[in-house]
């Protein structure tokens, strides 16, 4: 099994000096979930700073540094100020920041549906059983393939789901493959999302129609409903 990445790697420098207790975290803001089987839901959105990831495609490097610590009690608070049943941890990657594993559970105690958004390279065995983890299989073009921890696999429950995102033909020939190789439409919701502006949202509905697999279609609505290229949404 890979390990975490190891304290040195300067992808992770922004955490160096993050003390037990205290959490990183690039934003915190409440707004429609444009993603998941989620999608349309007010929810309250956590996103932490730093990701041991470099996807070519991704579209929030701004999380990659920048960030303001807080409390792990201040987050949840915050997180309760919003009224809002939904709440998804996010990134960059929650799970290099240790604080976010009880920050779920004392969010889910408190009643919250809690989501968990992540790249499927460290290890989910350890998040509380009610999340609902949303893992996000990296396909070839993203650079990062090799990073995909298949172990997390077997740690996942039925009604958590997988994320396939697309940038061309290449990826989605890798991404069926995998689908049949793992049997993961049968096992799993199964969402897959072009990338913005590198795959026609057709050609991606008439490749899934042609498969013949249950894969569903996620068109990142916040990306229809504002600029692309918004934060905060």
């Amino acid at each position: 099994m890979k390990t975490m990445p190891l304290a040195g790697d300067a992808r992770l420098a922004p955490l160096k000096d993050l003390r037990p207790g205290e959490l990183l975290l690039h934003e915190l803001y409440r707004s429609l979930q444009g993603e998941s089987t989620y999608a349309g839901l007010p929810c309250v959105f956590v996103r932490t700073t730093a990701c041991n990831l470099r996807c070519r495609w991704c579209d929030t490097p701004h999380a990659f540094n920048r960030g303001e610590r807080y409390t792990r009690r201040d987050v949840f608070e915050r997180v309760l100020a919003f009224d809002t049943p939904l709440v998804e941890l996010t990134g960059g990657e929650p799970l290099l920041q240790p604080d976010v594993l009880p920050l779920m559970t004392e969010l889910c105690d408190a009643g919250k549906t809690v989501l968990l958004e992540t790249s499927g390279s460290l290890p989910v065995a350890e998040v509380d059983d009610r999340v609902h983890i949303i893992l996000d299989l990296k396909c070839p073009d993203s650079g990062e393939c090799d990073a995909n921890l298949w172990e997390n696999l077997d740690e996942l429950e039925p009604t958590d789901e997988l994320k396939f995102v697309i940038a061309s033909r290449r990826d989605w020939d890798w991404a069926l493959a995998t689908v049949a190789r793992h049997d993961l439409d049968r096992r799993f919701t199964v969402q897959v999302s072009a990338v913005f502006g590198a795959v026609e949202l057709k050609d991606l509905a008439e490749w899934i129609l042609e498969s013949r697999r249950n894969v569903r279609l996620q068109l990142q609505a916040h990306k229809f409903i504002w600029d692309p290229k918004a934060r905060g949404v």
